[in-house]
């Protein structure tokens, strides 16, 4: 082996173990939050994550316990350090565009399991060589660090605790620290410069130059340049805002009728503040109001509403549009998108008291009753799955007055048979006697309106009647009285103990994908790629 004057002392071996370690599991919570923005933060894309870092990772054990028995020369492992420095560095600059084109190819080719395989495959071109490098590191240091059969026990137990101290770290920062307060783009790059660091010093008090030195300077700067300053989507140029919480990648848009607030790229906008404030948003909030005459609401003094998924407010303000005697309160996890209600929403958090929560968590801390639940919580295929079961919809119907009714925004609409809304439906038909539905007009959210009480379809007849707001009374009366269809239920049936919500919910966004761009996949099959790429440009 090659005597270094810096290995003679184990400390700086046990501290390459430990940055190891911690570079490990900060790729790995950075890889999720990169796809997250493409391909959702659902369990699927962690499963992918940790199945690609974990294939890398055994790949590289073999390969670096080879390696140091053929050819134990620590020069070659903290070059490359160097070479995982350089790459980590580039992907805040590179990655979106690999995701952009793998995810433009595949949507072509394959007509099924695009989310499942474009992940996959931007997961394995941007994370597998890396974190394959990264992997020969651990059996190489045993070797260094190894002076004798009699410590070896010793001197693996001690690599192995740096190793695991290092992961806890690169576990908790990215994603209470770093993520939340710089972003994903920054803390690849903070990571990047301690792995091409670690290795510098190694080769500077050696005394050797090593040219991988200068690559991974040169993308150091080329990620922080273009990197620090690009957008996830890239190709947007309305963006007010972009940025990330602990929980979500997040972005507002802005026009001249309305700012709109979504936590993905490809698909799906969780929140909308319309400036005109008039009813014909075009969206299922127009739809739910239909629930304050369900509830009677104008024979009350304060109509006691809940929203579990808050977002942005949108239901909330336009509950207090049209009707004067309604105390909302709202739940949403995501503290930073409260932030951003205030601010580019006007949510008026004095009028409107929102707990930063878990929806199902904060139903279990209370003991009131509420006219109207509303449950806004899914979207595309990150629906939770502790809101979904048959237990939380007890827990619902627990929280509801004798005359309440349950208002679930189901998005995703599919008439498949046994998809993920049938299975809400039927779980949901389980808890409540009477169950409606109707769908949202020019979208793929469908609504239901849940209760126990035979009243409510009658309260809501009688009550439109009598509205006085001619736009409010047409429209509910034309578009959710006349469109509301009794829910015939199934015995399809989600639990705490088994609720697949993911796997069926990708099922769903594969259709959707599918009628989306059948159109385009006509001309590329019909002229190919030229005739595509004429016809959108």
């Amino acid at each position: 082996m090659v005597e270094r004057k810096i290995l003679k002392n184990k400390v700086f071996l046990y501290l390459t173990e430990f940055f190891a370690g911690m570079s490990v599991m900060a790729i790995e919570l950075g890889a999720q939050r990169l796809l997250a923005p493409y391909f959702s933060s659902s369990q699927i894309v962690w499963t992918i994550v940790i199945g690609t870092i974990m294939i890398a990772m055994a790949l590289g054990n073999i390969y670096g316990g080879r390696k140091a028995d053929k050819d134990p020369n620590p020069d070659k492992l903290y070059a490359r350090l160097l070479i995982v420095g350089a790459w980590i560095a580039l992907i805040p600059w590179l990655g979106k565009y690999v995701i952009a084109v793998i995810s433009a190819l595949f949507i072509f080719v394959v007509d099924s399991g695009f989310l499942i395989i474009a992940a996959t495959i931007s997961c394995l071109v941007l994370f597998i060589f890396p974190l394959f490098l990264l992997g020969t590191t651990s059996p190489c240091l045993v070797k260094y660090c190894t002076q004798s059969l009699d410590e070896s026990g010793k001197t693996v137990g001690t690599l192995n605790a740096f190793n695991t101290i290092g992961s806890i770290l690169g576990t908790f920062l990215p994603t209470f620290v770093t993520i939340p307060t710089i972003g994903t783009n920054m803390t690849f790059l903070i990571f990047a410069f301690t792995i091409t660091a670690l290795a510098c010093i190694y080769f500077i008090t050696s005394m050797k130059f090593e040219w991988k030195m200068i690559l991974a300077v040169v993308a150091l700067i080329l990620g922080g340049i273009f990197g620090y300053s690009s957008h996830f989507a890239f190709w947007e140029n309305s963006l007010v805002y972009e940025g990330e919480s602990t929980y979500n990648y997040l972005q507002i848009y802005e026009d001249d009728n309305k700012v709109s607030l979504s936590t993905n790229v490809l698909f799906g906008v969780q929140s909308v503040y319309f400036k005109n404030k008039g009813l014909h948003t075009g969206y299922y909030y127009d739809y739910d109001l239909a629930a304050w005459q369900m509830t009677n609401g104008k024979k009350k003094e304060k109509v006691e509403v809940l929203v579990l998924g808050m977002g942005s407010g949108t239901y909330a303000a336009q509950l207090n549009n049209y009707y004067d005697n309604v105390n909302v309160t709202g739940v949403e996890i995501d503290s930073k998108i409260t932030e951003l209600a205030r601010e580019y929403f006007k949510l008026d958090t004095n009028k409107i008291k929102v707990h930063t929560y878990d929806g199902r968590a904060f139903l279990n801390t209370v003991k009131d009753k509420y006219d109207i639940i509303m449950v806004d919580a899914y979207q595309d295929i990150t629906i939770p799955y502790q809101m979904s079961s048959i237990e939380f919809f007890t827990l619902v119907r627990n929280h509801l007055t004798d005359d309440g009714v349950m208002v679930v925004n189901l998005n995703m609409r599919s008439d498949e048979k046994d998809n993920i809304n049938y299975y809400l439906c039927d779980t949901i038909s389980r808890v409540f006697k009477y169950n409606y539905t109707v769908e949202v007009a020019q979208t793929t959210n469908r609504e239901l309106f849940a209760f126990n009480n035979p009243d409510l379809l009658d309260n809501l007849n009688e009550n439109i009647k009598a509205e006085t707001d001619s736009s409010l009374k047409y429209f509910i009366e034309n578009y959710v009285i006349k469109n509301l269809k009794e829910y015939e239920a199934g015995n399809l049936l989600f639990t705490d103990d088994k609720a697949p919500v993911e796997l069926l919910g990708i099922e769903v966004i594969d259709t959707l994908i599918q009628d989306e761009t059948e159109f385009y996949k006509q001309i590329f099959r019909q002229q190919g790629l030229k005739g595509l790429l004429e016809y959108l440009s």
